[in-house]
């Protein structure tokens, strides 16, 4: 496990559309998850325990942003033969065993992952409607004990672009797993 942190990417940056399948052969776009004030993605995976420990975290989150107008989906860019626990199938079986309520995608050519400047799993993007980026950073200040959290900065600029309100501009690196680039 090498610990990573997220890029800093200029906040208002036009984010790339994407198509992706997720664990089923369903085809998702940029588009179609949007929506109406924008689209929570996170980079993730199964096996990263940094990933595995922000599931539940992750799950009220969306549920916070989707009462807000603002969809959630996942990405799992770890489509990697030295990794068979980030497989679709075994995607498929932690989207029920986590009870998963929003679309997990898969990445299978990590063009997305790319494209986005992605590093870590998580690696958290809040994208306002018009696809410019609002917040690119960590769920909050303690990934191992939720308990002990004292900073909720993802729910904060969740709850600012869903009333209208300026997200803060200082925002923490998101940690975990580095990506699991595939060979040319």
């Amino acid at each position: 496990m090498a610990l990573t942190e997220s890029l800093d990417i200029t906040l208002g940056s036009r984010l790339p559309a994407f198509s992706l399948e997720d664990a089923y052969g369903d085809v998702y776009t940029d588009s179609s998850l949007m929506g109406e004030l924008g689209l929570l993605l996170i980079f993730t995976c199964n096996h990263c325990p940094y990933a595995l420990a922000v599931w539940e975290r992750l799950r009220r989150l969306a549920k916070i942003a989707y009462g807000l107008g603002i969809n959630t989906a996942a990405i799992n860019p770890n489509i990697h033969p030295d990794y068979p626990q980030d497989s679709p199938e075994n995607m498929a079986k932690l989207i029920i065993e986590k009870n998963i309520p929003f679309p997990y995608l898969v990445d299978a050519t990590q063009a997305v992952a790319k494209a986005y400047q992605a590093q870590c799993t998580p690696d958290i993007y809040l994208i306002s409607a018009k696809m410019s980026l609002v917040y690119h950073g960590r769920i909050d200040d303690n990934w191992q004990d939720e308990s002990s959290v004292k900073s909720h900065d993802l729910k904060g600029a969740i709850l600012g672009l869903g009333n209208h309100k300026a997200v803060s501009r200082v925002q923490y690196p998101s940690m975990g797993c580095s990506i699991k680039w595939r060979e040319k």
